[in-house]
């Protein structure tokens, strides 16, 4: 029995969906990657924001024609889109077999088989459930490196996000597990893991009386074969000195940290929900470089919330020309129903939102292509992932880059290289976000 498969979203929603890969592979189904050869469809969605809902729902109808023109035979929804719609989903797509919730994915084999029967059902598990099926997860990002889903859940409720209705309350994934979790990773080829969650920096709180994700970092920096620790998602405010120490102690953990902070004035941020202001962001970013001298930083900002003036909109564009981040990402506000910020006043259009989205953008590249230019003549290691084979080159990333969101180095070799390949690079060129070098064949590379 052939299952396509469709992943949705964002990588913690990725975890979710190799997990299932693995039980459905477990029970013997052959995934293909070819929707025209499927059986089974299994798609797991995203609706945190109007245009990933829209990706999520125009792809369930995309797929659903397979059941007329294809051989498909059961299709089944998970992910957020499914947990927050799931009746209307249901309702209105007969095409769609079962629909599963967001702390229902470890019944995947139980819904493809009652799908397969011709049952019409949704699954719904408690939302503050933590599922922890014991599976060998089919990673799909190439081996080299992976993601590691510490924790579940979101307790902040700030106002413009739906996550904590659709992900229930934060909870973290047991040590033990995730050490399991990751020494099986590495020894399936990861090099690099990447620690992800709604919020990692809160990891433990919950089952430990504290947080302890630098204890999580200790252990996980033991593991033989691992290269680098990547930390996503940190909340500004719940970064610990514990947390800064352990990253100057242990050499694996890449010197980057992502930090969305949203925005940068205190009458947004209190809007916002958000629980720091202006000074507080200033002075974690100055400490950071002060204890951590070469470490990046990459932070997300919304644009046209709700009330935001001309003025609060330019005194950001001013602290973004001041912290220089080395990595940054902007969104025009989106809209959700269901969340308080949708129903604040002073709403702003689409087309001021994306002006100021694009100037911020604008000026990033600036700051960007500064920086870049700075590591010309510098010696980095970096992740060799791919090759390209029109220009005879090789593609990767160093410990500033996480995958899909940061830029890339290509790699001038004079022997063949092969994914997963960590090789010195002498740095040789540089554009807005990428760099180029060439493989080092000497002796003296240095980290």
């Amino acid at each position: 029995m052939n299952i396509f498969f469709v992943s949705l979203g964002c990588d913690k929603n990725l975890v979710d969906s190799e997990v299932m890969l693995g039980l459905l592979d477990a029970k013997g189904y052959q995934i293909v990657d070819d929707e025209t050869q499927a059986d089974v469809m299994v798609i797991n969605t995203c609706c945190f924001i109007h245009d990933a809902k829209e990706e999520s729902i125009q792809t369930i109808l995309d797929m659903a024609r397979y059941k007329e023109e294809g051989r498909l035979k059961a299709l089944v929804v998970t992910g957020c889109l499914a947990q927050r719609y799931k009746q209307e989903i249901i309702d209105e797509i007969p095409e769609v077999d079962v629909v599963l919730g967001t702390t229902s994915y470890d019944k995947i084999v139980e819904a493809v088989e009652e799908a397969l029967e011709g049952k019409s059902e949704v699954e719904l598990a408690d939302i503050d459930a933590l599922p922890l099926p014991e599976t060998k997860r089919l990673v799909t990002t190439g081996g080299h490196y992976a993601y590691l889903k510490i924790a579940e859940g979101c307790d902040k409720h700030c106002t413009y996000c739906i996550i904590p209705k659709v992900r229930g309350n934060y909870r973290s994934v047991p040590m033990e597990d995730l050490i399991g979790q990751a020494k099986e990773l590495v020894a399936n080829g990861a090099k690099e893991l990447i620690l992800v969650a709604q919020e990692t920096t809160l990891y433990g709180i919950d089952l430990y009386g504290e947080k302890s994700l630098h204890k999580l970092l200790d252990e996980l920096n033991k593991i033989n074969g691992l290269f680098w620790i990547r930390i996503m998602y940190c909340y500004p405010e719940e970064i610990t000195d514990e947390l800064i120490a352990v990253m100057k102690k242990e050499k694996k953990i890449c010197h980057y940290l992502d930090i969305p902070i949203q925005h940068s004035e205190d009458t947004i941020l209190k809007r916002m929900g958000r629980r720091t202001n202006r000074a507080e962001l200033v002075s974690l970013v100055e400490k950071l470089r002060k204890e951590i001298p070469d470490i990046v930083l990459r932070t997300t900002l919304i644009t046209g919330f709700p009330g935001e003036t001309e003025e609060e909109f330019k005194n950001m564009v001013d602290f973004v020309d001041s912290m220089e981040f080395d990595r940054l990402g902007v969104f025009p506000y989106s809209a959700e129903e269901g969340t308080k910020a949708a129903e604040m006043d002073g709403q702003i259009t689409e087309e001021v939102k994306e002006s100021r989205r694009d100037e911020i953008m604008a000026l990033q590249q600036e700051i960007s292509a500064d920086k870049a230019a700075s590591r010309i003549d510098d010696e980095m290691s970096v992740l060799i992932e791919g090759y390209l084979y029109e220009d005879d080159i090789y593609i990767g990333r160093t410990y500033m880059d996480a995958p899909k969101v940061d830029g890339n180095v290509f790699v001038r070799a004079e022997e063949e290289l092969i994914s997963g390949d960590i090789v010195p690079v002498r740095i040789t060129g540089a554009n807005e976000y990428d760099l180029m070098g060439d493989v080092i064949y000497a002796d003296e590379f240095i980290e």
